[in-house]
């Protein structure tokens, strides 16, 4: 009896000594196991916010195939690992407790990452997003060999196939959200469907609806509702000024006090375009507008142009505003509230930058954008000729 109370007391005295003691809280530790990838390099955590610049928020070198990460963290959020002199990144998320990533360096995407219940959930997604990402690069194959073999009939049905194919892998995440809508990494992936330009708003608002509960968990998950929600709300007044759209009517003050509106002034063609005294590309493209105007005016062309000015840097914003219409000939109609980028006819624009410009017909449709130099006489003379 001794003996097996001795055997089950080492037995315990066993597993006791490779329990793990726990993580102090909102900390975590991310063990790598990077097999051939090279003693002494850098491996880094990374914030992406646009997918093309990172910031740096923690850093690991490479000891014996191995590195770990520790550090403090409240939230789960993606974040994404690299290593110098290893092509891509690895995708994951980043929150409190321990994470085990056995990284793949001829195809770090693909790298198996185990620990935490939001990761089990990404690899999920990203089993299925590689594999039709798989699908496409066969379909992309099987094109080029139709191509080279002449077999044009087969190559546009792959194409076709291709961009059907492309256009869901683009939605996919929405199609795991609506599949996993009380995931925590759910709302995490929707949060980073804002980076790009092709988000389609109706799945946005269709995705933030289903997480609601999620949402409501707790005050960060509210903050990043509400980060969508502005966002859906942005994306919906940019579609407002789409080709195709009529353009927002506006009203703001001429030089002399008087409220004059876009609807008032249109032409048989009308150029909205945005500028400021201040701006030297907008100055260099007055003189090829004025030439636009002077030849077109008398065929049905109005132009309206709103001034950005109002920097804090200039110190009478309106008399360098009224010198720069006189010194350049700009002999239409002009308005500004000499707010700088807090014009409202701006802000209602959606303008970052300056020269700007929307060309609309006689219906106020926007029919063209941002059109300088010779493209801009092309379109008015193919509008007005």
């Amino acid at each position: 009896m001794k003996k097996v109370l001795l055997i089950l007391s080492i037995i315990c005295f066993a597993f006791s000594c490779e329990k793990q003691e726990p993580l102090a809280p909102d900390t975590y530790e991310i063990t790598v196991v990077a097999k051939g990838v090279i003693n002494g390099l850098r491996s880094h955590i990374k914030i992406v916010d646009d997918g093309k610049k990172a910031a740096i928020i923690d850093t690991a070198i490479v000891m014996n195939e191995t590195f770990t990460f520790t550090g403090s963290i409240k939230n789960p959020a993606i974040r994404v690992i690299s290593v110098n002199s290893v092509n891509g990144s690895l995708p994951f998320v980043l929150e409190p407790g321990r994470i085990t990533i056995e990284l793949y360096k001829d195809s770090i995407v693909s790298s198996k990452i185990t620990g935490t219940d939001n990761n089990d959930d990404y690899n999920l997604f990203k089993t299925a997003y590689l594999k039709r990402n798989t699908e496409i690069s066969e379909i992309r194959k099987k094109a080029i060999a139709a191509k080279r073999s002449n077999d044009f009939d087969l190559f546009n049905e792959l194409v076709i196939e291709d961009d059907n194919l492309t256009e869901a892998l683009n939605q996919y995440a929405h199609d795991f959200i609506a599949e996993h809508p009380k995931s925590q990494l759910s709302l995490l992936l929707l949060e980073s469907q804002i980076i790009g330009k092709t988000q389609d708003v109706e799945k946005f608002k269709s995705s933030l609806a289903l997480l609601q509960n999620v949402v409501n968990r707790n005050a960060t998950n509210k903050l990043l509702g509400q980060k969508i929600a502005t966002f859906i709300i942005l994306k919906e007044a940019q579609s407002n000024l789409d080709i195709g759209k009529i353009a927002p009517d506006f009203s703001a003050p001429a030089p002399n006090g008087e409220m004059i509106a876009l609807n008032d002034i249109k032409g048989k063609v009308t150029i909205i375009d945005f500028w400021a005294a201040w701006c030297g590309p907008c100055r260099r493209e007055n003189p090829n507008v004025v030439k636009v105007y002077e030849k077109y005016h008398d065929k049905g062309l109005e132009i309206i142009s709103i001034s950005l000015d109002g920097s804090g840097r200039q110190k009478d914003p309106k008399a360098a505003w009224l010198k720069a219409i006189d010194d350049d000939n700009l002999t239409w109609h002009h308005v500004s509230n000499l707010k700088y980028f807090n014009e409202p006819v701006a802000r209602l624009y959606n303008i970052n930058s300056i020269p700007a410009t929307f060309i609309l017909d006689e219906n106020g449709k926007i029919v063209a954008k941002k059109l300088r130099g010779p493209a801009l006489e092309r379109k008015i003379s193919d509008l007005l000729d």
